[in-house]
């Protein structure tokens, strides 16, 4: 334990561990299969930095996000951590250079994401490399129970056999019991032994099997911290508004759409508040901008999708704001985690309202279509690419998903839905939104290329950027990062396209875009559809899970008799014994006279304040150190009282 503390203190000047991390640690670096189960913003990536850092060989990180992983590359980097990670947006030579480096020591942690693990190359380089250990992160993505499952995670077992000396630690923030079970079962552990620790907040299980023992190291989920607050509203951009104005500090705004997000953001913005959009669909440089300008509190509040926030470890957000209900309690639980990670008092604040019921319970046949449905659609497919009955095995096309669904009346969110299905079912391999990398090759000789005379300067700075950092290029095209190129030449992303553009249209170079496709890739021939099978493990089964957390969150939303904390626990599987006094069941059962003295004392700091006679604007009342709902219950008594005035948000005293 030594050891891991002196690694600890030298790359991140931390004492001590906090909860269950040294458990994690001395377990994995024993040997043992290991299960953590940590929520938000409990210090996960320590627990397996830490013991790769302290065992010989490279420890292999799988995780979903191409964007994550690129940040704790970066990060482990400038703290002088060999890290490096393989993905999608590297070309060929790229990957390659990587694993090579990872066979040779040259790194200690290698980040993969779940798709790369099924690659010829990288299995290949996998047997001849000195593994440490597995870690699998946002491991309930494994089972089909989870409400986040990717069928790439279950290559994971095929790894496991190439380098079977190597132990797995499994990291998830949101599994079920069920999902736990599963989890394990997955990663091929077939007892579970339960047994409480002596130590308080955490509990600690083995699994017992003919080659190894299986820890299982559950953290508390409980955030005393944080208030669970449920508003049943009809005006949500009002109830947005109220919230921001009476909690101070860093916030989240979360919506299901893109289009909602610029649009709550212009909202907010044009009410004075500092406030930007986030959504998958921007610009890389755009989205790492507005990220990094939230981190800094340049910008208070960020409106986001869902897209936002994985990684993110920004300890002082005071409030995260549910605009749209999340179609599952794990997701919500998620989400509302990212605020108050510092320990201080913080809002999850979720607005529901009938709509949101409906589009829940919509989402059900979105997310599962009819199985003649899912027929139709892969009908469709064979007509779009006119693959006959019979024919077709690992064709491959490139999918304009509008294109298809203008041509055969489809909705565009149910034929992902059947895509998925039909993936899951073992006739097609759909792959969504494959970045397709840069690439370009120069059509002059090199001579010829230090003979023009009509380049402008930036122009100069791009040309000169390729030629240094890119070899090949007049013989072949080559993979190049745009990003990097504005980097080099201190440019914008945007500049330098268009820089390429114009030396494309010269002639100069041959510039073939980044473009982003989804492919479509039949893995069987193909049937005819009234042949097509869709066993109940992947369709009935899962249907019938996704209502069922649906529901969960509906009467989470609705219910008006039970702590949210304690429904969240539960739903988690751990028994909480007390209740959190501070959600707003708690808050209306703590009962009217507790309530009555608040909002009374509410109203005397809020006359006290305005008693100078001047007008005040109404984000001053966070001044007032009381729940902000009874701070609201009291100004709207005393402007109904018309012991104030409110005049557009700047309040004084009615004299």
């Amino acid at each position: 334990m030594n050891d891991y503390l002196s690694i600890l203190k030298r790359y991140w000047g931390y004492d001590s561990f906090r909860s269950i991390q040294a458990d994690i640690i001395e377990s994995i670096c024993n040997g043992h299969d290991t299960l953590g189960l940590m929520p938000t913003g409990g210090g996960k990536s320590i627990t397996f930095q830490v013991p790769a850092l302290a065992q010989e060989g490279v420890c292999i990180v799988i995780t979903p996000l191409i964007a994550l992983m690129k940040d704790q590359v970066h990060h482990l980097r400038h703290r002088g951590i060999r890290a490096s990670a393989i993905h999608s947006d590297m070309s060929h030579d790229d990957v390659l250079r990587v694993l090579e480096n990872a066979v040779f020591g040259g790194v200690k942690l290698l980040y993969v994401s779940p798709e790369r693990l099924s690659s010829e190359l990288f299995l290949k380089k996998l047997s001849h490399m000195q593994v440490s250990f597995i870690c699998v992160d946002e491991a309930h993505c494994i089972s089909q129970w989870g409400y986040d499952f990717r069928p790439s995670y279950l290559a994971i077992g095929k790894i496991r056999s190439i380098v079977p000396h190597a132990p797995v630690l499994a990291l998830t923030a949101t599994a079920t019991p069920a999902v736990i079970d599963d989890i394990i079962d997955k990663l091929s552990v077939k007892s579970l032994l339960l047994s409480d620790s002596t130590t308080p907040g955490k509990s600690h299980s083995t699994l017992n099997t003919q080659h190894s023992t299986f820890n299982i190291f559950r953290m508390s989920f409980e955030r005393p911290n944080l208030a669970y607050m449920v508003r049943y509203v009809s005006d949500k951009e009002e109830q947005m508004r109220h919230i921001l104005e009476c909690v101070p500090g860093s916030a989240i705004i979360y919506t299901r759409s893109r289009r909602r997000t610029k649009e709550i953001a212009d909202m907010l913005t044009a009410c004075g508040m500092s406030a930007t959009f986030f959504h998958a669909g921007l610009d890389y440089n755009i989205k790492d901008e507005r990220q990094k300008a939230w981190q800094a509190g340049q910008i208070r509040i960020m409106v986001a999708t869902n897209a936002f926030g994985m990684g993110i470890d920004k300890p002082d957000v005071r409030v995260v704001v549910h605009a749209d209900c999340p179609d599952s309690i794990e997701a919500y639980f998620q989400e509302a985690g990212r605020a108050g990670r510092d320990g201080l008092k913080a809002y999850a604040v979720l607005l529901f309202n009938d709509g949101d019921r409906t589009k829940l319970l919509k989402r059900i046949g979105d997310t599962f279509p009819d199985k003649e449905e899912i027929r139709a659609v892969y009908d469709h497919l064979a007509y779009f690419y006119q693959v006959a009955t019979g024919s077709g095995y690992n064709a491959m096309f490139e999918f304009p998903i509008d294109k298809f669904c203008h041509a055969f009346h489809h909705f565009p969110t149910r034929v992902l839905s059947a895509l998925k299905i039909l993936e899951r079912a073992g006739y097609i391999d759909y792959q969504e939104e494959e970045d397709s990398q840069a690439r370009l090759r120069f059509c002059l000789e090199r001579d010829d290329l230090y003979r023009l005379r009509d380049n402008g300067k930036d122009e100069d700075a791009v040309i000169v950027a390729l030629l240094r950092n890119y070899s090949g290029l007049f013989n072949d095209y080559s993979y190049i990062d745009e990003a990097f190129i504005a980097q080099q030449t201190a440019l914008t992303q945007p500049q330098v396209y268009m820089i390429l553009k114009e030396l494309d249209s010269r002639r100069i170079v041959d510039f073939i875009p980044q473009k982003r496709t989804p492919f479509i890739r039949y893995t069987q021939r193909r049937e005819d559809s009234e042949h097509l099978m869709f066993p109940s493990a992947v369709y009935d089964d899962l249907k019938q899970r996704y209502a069922e957390r649906i529901n969960k969150m509906i009467e989470y939303a609705t219910c008006e008799n039970q702590c949210r904390s304690c429904m969240l626990l539960r739903y988690f599987g751990e028994e909480n014994k007390h209740e959190c006094g501070q959600c707003d069941v708690c808050l209306d059962r703590s009962g009217a006279l507790d309530k009555m003295e608040d909002i009374a004392k509410a109203q005397d700091q809020i006359e006290a304040l305005l008693a100078d006679g001047k007008q005040h604007h109404v984000s001053e009342l966070h001044r007032i150190t009381l729940p902000y709902e009874h701070i609201e219950a009291a100004l709207e008594e005393m402007i109904y009282e018309e012991i104030i005035i409110d005049d557009d948000g700047m309040l004084s005293l009615n004299k």
